[in-house]
C-alpha cells in the first residue's frame, strides 16, 4: 500500500520542482525608439500612403505607426515607441501624436 501512495505522490512532488514559467512579455517599449512629434507636423495634409508612413516613422523615431481612420476606436494604452496618425475622410493626415 505504501508503494502505491509513493507512486501517486511522485508526480506531485516532481511538478512542484519543475522550472517556473518565464515572465510574460510586456509590450509597450522598443529599445532605442521613443516617439517625438517635433518634426512630424509637416505631414499634416499629406495622403495616408506607405511613403508617408515611412517618412513619419523616421521623423518621429517611432518603432510602430498606428493609422486611425475616421470612426475607428483605438485602445487607450500609451506606448512611447508608437506614433498615431489620424486620417480624415479623404484619407489625408489630420493629426499626429505619440502614444
Amino acid at each position: 500500500m505504501s508503494m502505491r501512495k509513493a507512486g501517486w505522490s511522485a508526480p506531485l512532488l516532481l511538478a512542484a520542482c519543475a522550472a517556473q514559467q518565464p515572465e510574460p512579455v510586456v509590450h509597450g517599449v522598443t529599445p532605442g525608439h521613443r516617439c517625438t512629434t517635433d518634426a512630424t507636423q509637416a505631414f499634416v495634409g499629406q495622403p495616408g500612403t506607405a511613403e508617408t508612413e515611412a517618412a513619419i516613422r523616421k521623423a518621429s523615431n517611432a518603432a510602430v505607426l498606428r493609422w486611425a481612420p475616421p470612426g475607428v476606436m483605438l485602445t487607450m494604452d500609451y506606448r512611447e515607441d508608437r506614433v498615431t496618425v489620424r486620417l480624415g475622410p479623404d484619407n489625408r493626415v489630420t493629426a499626429i501624436n505619440c502614444g
